[in-house]
């Protein structure tokens, strides 16, 4: 969808993206993600906004963190589990997290029970920014300005 020209919408009028643009095998988990950009959808430049839902068994991407993004979730429906470095915490509606720029603390939401999980995903649009896997063989280096997804020593994927 490209941007909208009223001032209010239905947040699932937004064209829904579906899965990860990981190089495979590390698209599997996400295989089944559901994002509606909605920052997209006004035109937002200094940050995005999705609304995003996990089907039962399904993560919100691989474990991860940026170097120069903020990142902000707020549970909408479901239970999710988020995973960090710091272990696994059962989150619940009206539950929300926060992970700043340059901490290095992955972390990923992964649907575990039988129900779907929504939630709103809020973060800066920073270029040059740079995203670590600590669990795979995967990094981007300078995003928004042309990374692309690559092997930990700097050769890209096919």
């Amino acid at each position: 969808m490209t941007k909208t020209n009223l001032p209010a919408i239905a947040a699932t009028a937004v064209s829904p993206r579906r899965g990860s643009g990981y190089p495979h095998p590390f698209s599997v988990p996400c295989a089944g993600r559901i994002k509606h950009a909605l920052g997209d959808a006004f035109a937002l430049e200094q940050y995005g906004v999705n609304l995003v839902t996990l089907p039962p068994g399904t993560w919100s991407s691989q474990r991860h963190w940026h170097s120069e993004e903020d990142e902000f979730i707020y549970i909408l429906e479901g239970r999710p589990t988020l995973v960090t470095d710091d272990g696994r915490t059962p989150l619940a509606p009206g539950m929300c997290a926060g992970f700043p720029a340059g901490e290095a603390n992955g972390h990923h939401l992964v649907n575990d029970t039988d129900l779907p999980v929504t939630y709103l995903e809020v973060g800066t649009r920073q270029e040059g920014d740079n995203v670590d896997y600590p669990d795979i063989d995967m990094q981007i280096r300078g995003r928004g300005t042309g990374g692309t997804y690559a092997h930990k020593d700097g050769t890209r994927y096919a």
